[in-house]
C-alpha cells in the first residue's frame, strides 16, 4: 500500500485504488488497455456507421449481424474501463481523449458498398485482436491475471467477429468470380 501511495502524476489520489500492483505496473496496464478501449468505441462508431448506411442484396443479414457485433464492441468497454479502475488507474474522459489513443481509423466516406464495408471490418477486427494479445502480454508480465482473463473472453468475441467478416468477404469474392467466369 505504501507504493500506491506515491501515485503517478497521471492518477490523482483519489483515484488510485488501493492494490498490491506497483505504481509502475498499474501504468503498464493501462497504457495497454486505454488504447483497446478506444479502439473498441471507434470500431463500435465505425460498425454502426456501416450498419446504418447499408445498401445491397444481403442487406438483412448484414445489417443484423453488423448490429450484434457493434454491441459485443461496446459491451467490452465498460468490462476494460472498470478493470483499469479497479486496479487504480484512470481510463478515457472525452472523445479528444478516445481519438488521440485510437488506431482504428474512422471512415466518414460519403458511399461504402457492403463488400467494402465488411473488408474495412474485418481488416480492423483483426487488427483488434492483435493488440489484445500484445495486452494480454502486457498484463500477465504485470502480475495482472484479471485483466489477461477478461481481454481473453473478450479476444474470443473478437475472432468470432473475424470469423464471421472472413466467410462474408471470402463468399463475396467467389460470387465475384463465379459472375466473372459467366461473363467470360
Amino acid at each position: 500500500m505504501a507504493d500506491r501511495a506515491k501515485t503517478s502524476a497521471s492518477t490523482p489520489s483519489q483515484l488510485a485504488t488501493p492494490t498490491d500492483l506497483r505504481t509502475a505496473e498499474v501504468h503498464a496496464i493501462s497504457e495497454a488497455v486505454n488504447p483497446l478501449i478506444a479502439d473498441a468505441l471507434a470500431l463500435y462508431v465505425k460498425t454502426k456507421n456501416f450498419h446504418w448506411h447499408l445498401s445491397g442484396p444481403h442487406f438483412r443479414d448484414y445489417h443484423l449481424m453488423m448490429d450484434e457485433q457493434a454491441d459485443a464492441l461496446l459491451d467490452s468497454v465498460d468490462i476494460l474501463a472498470e478493470r483499469v479502475r479497479r486496479i487504480g488507474g484512470t481510463t478515457l474522459r472525452s472523445i479528444s481523449h478516445i481519438s488521440r489513443l485510437q488506431t482504428i481509423a474512422d471512415d466518414n466516406d460519403e458511399f461504402v458498398t457492403a463488400e467494402q464495408m465488411m473488408e474495412r471490418l474485418l481488416a480492423d477486427n483483426r487488427h483488434i485482436a492483435e493488440r489484445q494479445r500484445a495486452a494480454i502480454e502486457v498484463c500477465d508480465k504485470n502480475r495482472d491475471t484479471a485483466t489477461s482473463n477478461r481481454l481473453q473472453e473478450i479476444i474470443d468475441g473478437t475472432e468470432k467477429r473475424v470469423w464471421f467478416l472472413h466467410e462474408v468477404v471470402q463468399q463475396a469474392a467467389q460470387s465475384r468470380a463465379e459472375t466473372g467466369r459467366r461473363a467470360a
